[in-house]
């Protein structure tokens, strides 16, 4: 797996000049998927398995099968992902991982990182998956405390805060995920629908899943961010 830490330590010596505007940066070029790495095992073995991520009339698409992720060859730390992305067809699933490491650290499938759900009508849902996170209200959202946990068979799911704040299916919803330090929050559609802190990964790289629906995505812009600005 390649990781570009030179661009990781590029990233954060920008943002921590003072006389530095951070600038914002496509993550996908609208050509083809140059920066990003395809990790999905049914194309292991399978010389017919097609690539679920595709660029379509500029932008980027997942299909949804076969299942897997798209993950960037680059680490990222103190940033904002802003996403514009629709469902344009039947309701569906999708995710943005952020702070992912190890492939297919869970089910042989998920590479280890926390998930912000897209999935329709669950938008800002986190998933834990090898790493994890705090929120407050935790029992209510998360149920139980014996069943937590970051692995195969336990809670993983941690409910978003609204409900209504995506649109209808086949309209474009806007999702911004801001990640400083060991805080993540959420926003779609301008409403905040996630917070978390105290997550076990501060850094790593950003994934899309391929998750059984086909996504357009028109925008994934990343934005770095100064932690010292953020917290004076």
């Amino acid at each position: 797996m390649k990781i570009n830490f030179f661009f990781l330590m590029v990233l954060f010596a920008a943002v921590s000049c003072n006389n530095s505007e951070p600038e914002t940066i496509s993550l996908f070029n609208g050509t083809d998927l140059a920066g990003w790495h395809v990790d999905v095992p049914a194309m292991d073995n399978d010389p017919y398995a097609i690539n679920p991520f595709i660029m379509r009339d500029g932008m980027l698409v997942s299909l949804g099968t076969p299942q897997g992720h798209l993950i960037t060859d680059s680490v990222f730390l103190n940033y904002r992902i802003e996403a514009e992305y629709r469902f344009p067809g039947e309701p569906g699933n999708c995710g943005i991982l952020v702070h992912a490491s190890t492939p297919r650290a869970l089910y042989n499938m998920f590479p280890k990182s926390l998930e912000v759900q897209m999935m329709h009508e669950n938008a800002g849902d986190f998933w834990c998956i090898v790493e994890d996170i705090t929120v407050p209200d935790m029992e209510e959202r998360r149920g139980p405390r014996e069943e937590w946990g970051i692995t195969e068979g336990k809670r993983r799911r941690i409910l978003n805060l609204t409900d209504g704040s995506e649109n209808p299916v086949g309209e474009w919803n806007n999702m911004v995920i801001e990640c400083v330090g060991d805080e993540v929050k959420v926003w779609v559609n301008g409403d905040l629908v996630n917070y978390g802190y105290n997550c076990t990964a501060t850094n790593g790289q950003i994934a899309v899943q391929a998750e059984g629906s086909e996504v357009e995505f028109r925008k994934l812009e990343l934005t770095p961010i100064s932690e010292i600005t953020e917290t004076e």
